[in-house]
């Protein structure tokens, strides 16, 4: 059963039977708006948008690693990207860039793993509709959370969510705070408020 997660709402991120996961993987989407107006007659109504999903590994606070198009693994292999979407299409449908994260696998010293998303090609969540981010047990498939990137707005990023380690397990925060930037560096001082 997949909850629809609020902002700022945690879960655990565990089975029905209590097992802890082992795999998960972190899922986006989006569609581009419709144009209207002037702009969209002299350009026509479709365009697309090029959204980047990261995953930023962090340790006491300090960024450690990073996963994104231009870095699709994790150096100690434990987070892989499944390669860069420049148009999105997906929606409410399914996920156009996809972050497998193997639970079992991050470092001891990894205690925050924080999911983002960036406009590379600088368009506002504004020209963005149906977007969301997703967590799936790897193995099983099942949809475990939703968040829904509501709101538009002139700004360029979204912190989505993270998982942190939680005792022997983890959970997961959706975060979906506003943030500007093109890139995961430009994101990092909207990310610390959240570490």
């Amino acid at each position: 059963m997949s909850v629809n997660m609020a902002k700022g709402q945690q879960i655990s991120l565990s089975k029905d039977d209590g097992s802890a996961l082992t795999s998960v993987r972190m899922g986006l989407g989006w569609q581009a708006a419709p144009r209207k107006g002037f702009l969209a007659k002299l350009t026509g109504s479709g365009n697309d948008i090029d959204l980047d999903a990261s995953a930023v590994l962090f340790a006491a606070g300090q960024p450690t690693d990073v996963v994104f198009f231009r870095h699709l693994t994790s150096d100690d292999g434990s987070v892989r990207h499944t390669g860069d979407n420049l148009t999105g299409g997906a929606g409410a449908g399914g996920d156009d860039e996809t972050i497998l994260v193997d639970l079992a696998r991050v470092p001891s010293h990894i205690d925050q793993i924080v999911f983002t998303v960036n406009s590379f090609t600088g368009q506002t969540f504004t020209e963005v509709q149906n977007a969301f981010c997703r967590l799936v047990d790897e193995t099983t498939g099942t949809e475990l959370a939703r968040y829904t990137l509501t709101g538009g707005g002139d700004h360029t990023a979204q912190i989505m969510a993270k998982v942190q380690r939680s005792g022997s397990g983890w959970q997961m925060k959706a975060i979906g705070e506003p943030a500007t930037g093109r890139t995961f560096q430009d994101l990092l001082p909207s990310i610390a408020p959240h570490l």
